[in-house]
């Protein structure tokens, strides 16, 4: 290890230096010598070390002062903790530096400059609680004290003196780094994981215009990418998901010496853009991949990394600023499944607000609207905050942490994924809705509310408390089964989540969620409503595709996004993606579908699935699909998507449908497409050896099979008492497919409740053979239960 100078080159340091330069600036040093020649572009710098922060301690005499200070705070006082830190600070920012380390530190910051060909240049001075950035010498000894004395802030006097830590046993450096000018472009931060889920195989990047400190601050929500590592192969662009955030205004430096940064707003047209190009992000991604590799090897175990990235607006090019091993995920118990679940089907009467979700869990709690800590900005303050209630403000701040520390939940207007809303919440554990906007307006004080972050990335308020349960099951406790279990997908929020769920793929992932919840309009109105003369359907469809080139673009585009998070969840496995099977009358409820669709006496045996496909007047819509498709296959390199044709009546119409899909590129065998067919009509089990000809592989639908075998509506309660997957009639007809699927040589799986539902319909359905079952993701532990179970008892198994 070196000894301990004052100051040292960042390319001079490396991992094992932390406990001089600490952990930031280790990574960094490591980073500069080890991953240039990668071409990630990583600025210079030096690094005031910990014997030069202890110095200066020792050379003001600070030490006992400090220690009586803090000795005085009450720490269950916020106003008490507040003055004594600040007072600590100031000592410190009073202080003087010995010359031999002033000196130092200069003569180490002129060489700098001279490397970048300056005579004073910009830098950015960094410590593990602050960052400053200056624009020449004058103040760059006041930015080291400054750092010096971020050391104690009140969270930090508080967490260490809660855990009894020794003040002084804590030591601090300082990075002095080249300025990176992304307030005249973009910055932010990037993680190597899914930050919610833990799912490992993508790297998930939030950007916005300006310095990076908007998205730290909840400022701001930012734009998001989700780049899918396992094909990022320099010859496909897999990002999986783009999301526009909210980028109102941006921090720039400012003109004034004693203003050093200053907010100003964003052009509305700025605005509707994303902050980096599709390119910019493939090649962060890259970067960040790289990183995390480099730290795995170097540790000898998985090291998901957390990556602050920026773009400098003089150079164009892209920096890594800083990069730290995330520390949530990577410690964690992947061998327990937990699954926080709400049984009250009409919860979706009682929403009161939407957000960004971080974690998964939910809580219950009275609403506590808080303005400000010390109540002077209106409404209540610290000390009327008592345990288990919901925090709700506009944005918070390290400042806020041991109020956080308290709520059952945390609701905030502002922020994104990486605010520091998200990243304390994360942390400890709690629930929290960021980016809500409006939840100061919404909400009121000693409201009853229930917080919910276990359905997927959007986060959910609703009205009341609403009981939930919490599903714990280790993974150790799923018994192996010769017979597949896949799993039924609809929404791609919960895919990461669900992809920990022991499981051989997805045998039904259905566009109807994705084009409802995700698009919300009708594709034929998003091509056509130029010619409808209905301004206000044009209104909300110009509003929907902000950020978009065009109507088209924003459909194929969305649907390929919802489409690819579910298949790069469960890569490299098959997800097989049925085309869209919306009846008539759930078509019209989409925007503008009221011009496109006819009324139908019984819309369930109607203009449905494959006769839709091939129609001249719904052709045009399904093109959009195809071109979604071929996008996740073929740009995004997910080879593992199988589409299926649902609701398709006869051979002929198969063949039809199958023509209209080779005019927009997507041609059965081609770079491996498979083509499945739903097996839900009682003609597709009489002419199965015919359409197996022509198709990769059956699915039978139980619910759409039951209810025409018997011929009922599955809908009536005249005649629910009949509707029975189980009844000989249907166990028929599916044993007849499974005997012609077998002859034939493809494939035939099953998805549906029943297996799980009836351990007597598992046994019959893997006596007879079939070759996958795929449920519901909360039935999956039951069903392998029951299909072990069968498979112990038969002799097909023994």
């Amino acid at each position: 290890m070196k000894t301990a100078n004052y100051i040292l080159k960042l390319e001079e340091v490396g991992h094992e230096d932390v406990p001089i330069v600490g952990g930031k600036n280790a990574s960094l040093g490591e980073m500069l010598q080890n991953l240039t020649e990668l071409g990630i572009n990583i600025p210079g710098g030096f690094v005031v070390t910990v014997a030069a922060y202890k110095k200066f301690i020792e050379f003001n005499k600070l030490d006992d002062i400090i220690k009586e200070i803090i000795n005085r705070i009450d720490l269950n006082n916020i106003e008490s903790l507040r003055r004594g830190g600040l007072q600590v600070r100031q000592l410190i920012k009073n202080g003087k530096f010995p010359d031999e380390i002033e000196s130092q530190i200069l003569e180490a910051y002129y060489k700098l400059s001279a490397k970048y060909g300056q005579e004073i240049t910009d830098v950015a001075v960094r410590s593990s609680a602050t960052a400053e950035d200056l624009p020449g010498s004058e103040s760059l000894v006041n930015s080291v004290r400054n750092c010096f004395a971020s050391l104690f802030t009140d969270r930090a006097i508080s967490y260490r003196q809660n855990f009894g830590y020794d003040h002084f046993l804590v030591g601090l450096s300082v990075c002095v780094q080249k300025m990176v000018r992304s307030d005249l472009a973009a910055s932010g931060v990037a993680f190597s994981l899914d930050t919610e889920s833990g799912f490992k195989d993508v790297v998930v990047i939030n950007g916005s215009y300006g310095l990076g400190e908007m998205i730290v601050q909840g400022s701001v929500s930012p734009d998001e990418y989700i780049v899918f590592k396992p094909t990022l192969d320099g010859v496909h662009s897999p990002i999986i998901e783009k999301k526009m955030g909210v980028k109102d205004k941006k921090m720039v430096y400012g003109d004034d010496p004693d203003e050093r940064v200053k907010i100003i707003p964003i052009d509305k047209q700025a605005q509707q853009n994303f902050c980096i190009s599709d390119e910019r992000a493939l090649q962060l991604a890259e970067w960040v991949a790289s990183i995390e590799k480099y730290y795995t090897k170097l540790k000898g175990k998985w090291c998901p990394m957390d990556v602050e990235w920026a773009v400098d607006g003089l150079s164009n090019e892209l920096f890594i600023v800083q990069a730290r091993p995330e520390t949530i995920h990577s410690q964690k118990d992947n061998g327990k499944l937990t699954e926080y679940k709400m049984d009250d089907e009409n919860r979706g009467d009682k929403v009161l607000l939407k957000g960004i979700a971080v974690g998964d869990k939910i809580a219950n709690g009275k609403v506590k609207i808080m303005y400000s800590l010390d109540g002077r900005a209106g409404g209540l303050d610290g000390n009327d905050f008592m345990a288990g209630d919901i925090l709700v403000t506009d944005m918070t701040d390290p400042d806020w942490e041991p109020i956080m520390k308290k709520a059952a939940a945390i609701i905030t207007n502002k922020g994104g994924r990486t605010c520091h809303a998200a990243i304390v919440a994360r942390e400890m554990g709690v629930p929290a809705i960021v980016g809500c906007r409006n939840a100061t307006e919404t909400l009121a004080d000693d409201q009853y509310v229930t917080v919910s972050c276990g359905e997927g990335d959007t986060g959910i308020v609703y009205s009341g408390n609403i009981e939930y349960r919490k599903i714990e099951i280790n993974v150790a406790d799923f018994p192996k089964t010769k017979t597949p279990i896949m799993l039924n997908v609809a929404s791609p929020d919960m895919a990461f989540q669900f992809s920990h769920i022991p499981n051989k793929g997805v045998g039904l992932a259905r566009e109807e969620f994705i084009i409802n919840n995700y698009i919300q309009a009708h594709p034929l109105a998003l091509l056509r409503h130029h010619k409808l003369n209905d301004k206000e359907l044009t209104a909300k469809i110009n509003q929907l595709i902000i950020g978009y080139e065009n109507e088209e673009t924003f459909f194929v585009k969305k649907l390929s996004y919802g489409i690819a998070k579910i298949a790069s969840a469960f890569y490299p496995n098959k997800v097989i993606v049925r085309f869209s099977d919306f009846k008539s009358n759930e078509y019209k409820n989409l925007l503008g579908g009221k011009y496109f669709e006819p009324d139908e006496e019984n819309p369930m045996i109607g203009w449905r699935g494959a006769s839709r496909y091939y129609s001249k007047d719904y052709k045009e819509a399904f093109g959009l699909e195809c071109k979604a498709i071929r996008r996740v296959r073929e740009k995004m390199g997910l080879k593992n998507v199988v589409v299926m044709v649902p609701f398709c009546r006869t051979v002929e119409e198969l063949l039809k449908v199958q023509e209209v899909m080779s005019e927009y590129g997507l041609v059965r065998g081609k770079e491996g497409l498979e083509v499945y067919l739903m097996a839900e009509i009682p003609s597709n089990i009489i002419m199965a050896s015919e359409f197996a000809k022509h198709i990769d592989g059956f699915s039978i639908g139980s619910n759409d099979l039951t209810q025409l075998t018997l011929g009922l509506d599955r809908d009536s309660s005249l005649v629910a008492h009949l509707y029975d997957e189980r009844n000989p009639a249907v166990k028929t007809m599916i044993s007849m497919l499974i005997k012609a699927a077998k002859k034939a040589k493809v494939k035939v799986g099953i998805c549906g409740q029943g297996p799980s539902d009836f351990p007597d319909f598992a046994k019959f359905l893997v006596e007879e053979g079939i070759d996958s079952i795929s449920v519901t993701p909360d039935s999956v532990f039951k069903t392998i239960n029951a299909i072990n179970s069968v498979e112990k008892s038969s002799k097909i198994f023994a």
